[in-house]
C-alpha cells in the first residue's frame, strides 16, 4: 500500500536554524527573530489541525530541551516504519542530528497500539562517514518495490544499494542538482524534488542534468503505470517537490504540501493533482525557511500493523 492514514509528528520545543545542517542544504535561511520557535510551533499545530480535521491520525510527540535538536520537527530522516513491523533508524550527516533517534519515541508508536517486531539499526555508518537519511533521501514506491536515490553527501550510493537489497527495493539512481549562485550543487535530499503518490508522481525532472538519468528516471515511472506531473526548478526552490499523499481513516487520500508549495503551482498542476486526490496545504514558513524543509520533512509514515 502507498499511502498510510497515521503519521509521527514530532513538536518543537527549541526549534531553530541548524548551521550543521545548512554546509549542504541551500535552502535555509537563517532569520534573526527570537521568535523563531513560536512561529515554529504555532505553524506546527495548525499543521496538525488540519490534518486531523480531515481525519487523518496524527501521533504527536514533543521534543526535548536537552539535548538541543534543533531540526527535530523533520522526524522521516532518522526513522521509518514498515508494515512488516520492522522500525528502520538511519545513519545521518549532521551530528546533532543523530540525538533525535529515541528509544522513547518508538515506545511511545507501540502504546498507540502497534506493533514493532524489530528495530534494524543503520547508524553505525555514520562512524566511516557513509549516510543514508531515511525518507528524506530514498522515495518509495511500495506498491511496484521501486526505490529513487538521489546521489549526495546523505544518500551514500553503496549503502542505498544494499538497503533496497535487503527490504526487496529495485534502486533507481540518479543525481539531482539545483543552481546555487552560479553553481549546480546536489540537492540534499530526494524529497525536495519528487513525490511518489499511488498513482502520479511529482517531480523536477530539470533538476537531472544527466540526460541518460533523466530518461531512465521517467521511463522507470511511466512504466510503473503512474502519471508525471512535472514542477520547475523555481517550484522546487518553493518546496513544491516536497509533499506526501497520505489518507485517512475512512481511505480517502490527500497530497499534503505547503502554503509556499501550493501557491507555486499553476492552474493546470493543480487540477492534475486534484484528478487524484484533495490538496491539504498549511502555512510552514518559519519551518521552511529557518529548517530548509517543509511538509514532507515533518511527516514519518507509519506502516505498522496494529494489535
Amino acid at each position: 500500500m502507498q499511502t498510510t492514514d497515521t503519521v509521527l509528528m514530532i513538536e518543537p520545543v527549541a526549534f531553530g536554524y541548524n548551521a550543521e545542517t545548512a554546509e549542504n542544504n541551500y535552502f535555509q535561511v537563517e532569520q534573526k527573530d527570537a521568535d523563531i520557535q513560536s512561529k515554529a510551533l504555532a505553524e506546527f499545530k495548525n499543521f496538525v489541525g488540519k490534518l486531523e480535521s480531515k481525519g487523518i491520525n496524527v501521533i504527536t510527540i514533543k521534543d526535548t530541551i536537552e539535548p538541543h535538536t534543533p531540526d527535530s520537527i523533520f522526524p522521516n530522516n532518522w526513522v521509518s516504519f514498515h508494515k512488516d513491523g520492522k522500525v528502520v533508524l538511519y545513519p545521518m550527516f549532521a551530528a546533532n542530528r543523530r540525538v533525535e533517534r529515541r528509544e522513547d519515541i518508538i515506545e511511545s508508536i507501540k502504546n498507540e497500539g502497534f506493533i514493532v517486531t524489530e528495530t534494524d539499526d543503520w547508524s553505525l555508518s555514520e562512524i566511516h562517514g557513509h549516510y543514508l537519511e531515511g525518507t528524506g533521501s530514498m522515495i518509495f514506491d511500495h506498491d511496484n518495490k521501486i526505490a529513487y536515490g538521489s546521489v549526495s553527501l546523505r544518500l551514500d550510493e553503496n549503502l542505498f544499494r544494499e538497503f533496497c537489497e535487503k527490504y526487496d527495493f529495485t534502486p533507481v539512481v540518479f543525481h539531482s542538482f539545483q543552481t546555487v549562485g552560479e553553481e549546480r550543487l546536489p540537492i540534499y535530499h530526494t524529497n525536495v524534488m519528487m513525490c511518489v503518490a499511488d498513482k502520479f508522481v511529482v517531480i523536477c525532472v530539470d533538476c537531472i542534468d544527466d540526460d541518460a538519468e533523466r530518461n531512465n528516471v521517467a521511463e522507470t515511472i511511466k512504466n510503473s503505470g503512474k502519471e508525471i506531473i512535472e514542477i520547475s526548478e523555481a517550484q522546487m526552490q518553493q518546496f513544491a517537490g516536497n509533499m506526501l499523499q497520505i489518507q485517512n481513516k475512512d481511505g480517502e487520500k490527500f497530497l499534503v504540501m505547503s502554503q509556499t508549495a501550493y501557491r507555486s503551482l499553476d492552474e493546470t498542476q493543480v487540477s492534475n493533482i486534484e484528478k487524484y486526490c484533495e490538496i491539504i496545504y498549511s502555512d510552514l514558513n518559519t519551518i521552511e525557511v529557518n529548517g530548509g524543509g517543509s511538509a514532507r520533512c515533518m511527516l514519518a509514515e507509519v506502516f505498522l500493523p496494529k494489535k
